[in-house]
């Protein structure tokens, strides 16, 4: 393993440096001489102490240090998934958690993010089919984020804001909130009352379609992971004017290992492609056709008809969803933390 001495001065967890508590650093970055060099060093068989010109000793355990390493970052895996289709998750059979079980106790908590974090998407049962109740499941999984839309918000297909979700018509496959710079990590639905027909809700793992890109084709995965664009948000109707612009690749990834944290895709908020110079568009365009089209393989959508009582938890980051057309006015409650 290779540090810098600036690097290891910066990283002292002694009294002075760090504060233990707040897990905060206490030392200016800014006022450590960027030709610092330990005037002795030493080692026992679990640690390395440095002596620095002013006498200040820093003290490191070796295991932190090879977990904290550039080089040691290269392999860690930040998120570990379970990559799904639609035959792979329905044989996973995954079984949905009790409302009162994640409210009461840590063990339901627990079975419900297991499955949420390896896959994307968890269910909740029993749970009343009112705003109260929902946000209360909600706030125990995570904080709760207001965005344009309110803290919660209710959908009838009324157009009530300038958005096609808010008609009847069939959604294709996208993640939500791209025009943010950092899109909603997590989606809440729940129906509370459907007289109509269809509706069903289409999910897709999109890290499991961006895997068969990189697999087959990896100069479009890294085109897609490098080309920055615009999304984009424009709202006038009745009170609510906004609006909002977020700009990123469709996929991204950590620089040091690669590894594949978020998607953004989103056909109807991607806003005029000018980010892209001229000799580069038309491969773009390639390589987002090769990601359409394993995103849009019958065998890789997941169909689901929402009910009331059980609700439905996304992780926006990495599970596209989308729903067929349907009749009737749906009351549907959601929220994004």
């Amino acid at each position: 393993m290779h540090f810098d001495y600036v690097w290891l001065r910066n990283h002292c967890r002694s009294a002075s440096c760090y504060n233990s508590k707040t897990h905060q650093r206490s030392l200016d970055t800014a006022s450590i001489d960027l030709c610092i060099k330990p005037k002795t060093i030493r080692r026992d068989e679990t640690t390395l102490f440095f002596t620095w010109p002013d006498d200040h000793v820093t003290k490191y355990d070796l295991d932190w240090l090879v977990r904290n390493s550039y080089e040691g970052q290269k392999q860690k895996v930040i998120q570990p998934r379970l990559l799904w289709n639609s035959e792979i998750y329905q044989q996973a059979q995954e079984p949905s958690v009790d409302c009162q079980s994640i409210l009461e106790t840590n063990e339901g908590l627990k079975n419900f993010m297991q499955n949420f974090l390896l896959y994307g998407i968890a269910f909740v049962e029993n749970v009343p089919p009112t705003q109260e109740h929902t946000e209360k499941l909600a706030q125990r999984i995570n904080l709760i984020r207001e965005t344009i839309y309110g803290r919660m918000w209710y959908f009838t297909s009324d157009f009530s804001r300038g958005d096609t979700a808010y008609t009847k018509l069939a959604l294709d496959r996208h993640t939500d909130t791209t025009y943010f710079q950092e899109p909603c990590g997590i989606q809440v639905f729940h129906c509370l009352k459907h007289e109509g027909t269809g509706g069903r809700t289409l999910l897709v793992d999109g890290f499991y379609a961006a895997q068969q890109v990189l697999q087959n084709t990896p100069e479009e995965f890294e085109l897609l992971s490098n080309v920055p664009l615009k999304h984009e948000y424009f709202e006038n109707v009745g009170e609510s004017h906004n609006h909002m612009i977020g700009v990123g690749p469709v996929l991204n990834i950590y620089p040091w290992n690669k590894e594949l944290y978020l998607i953004k895709y989103n056909t109807y908020d991607r806003s005029v492609i000018n980010t892209v110079p001229y000799d580069v568009v038309h491969r773009w365009y390639t390589a987002h056709r090769t990601l359409t089209i394993e995103l849009r393989r019958p065998e890789n959508e997941f169909w689901v008809k929402l009910k009331p009582g059980r609700v439905l938890f996304i992780d926006n980051w990495c599970v596209l969803h989308g729903r067929e057309s349907f009749t009737g006015y749906p009351r549907l409650l959601g929220l994004q933390a």
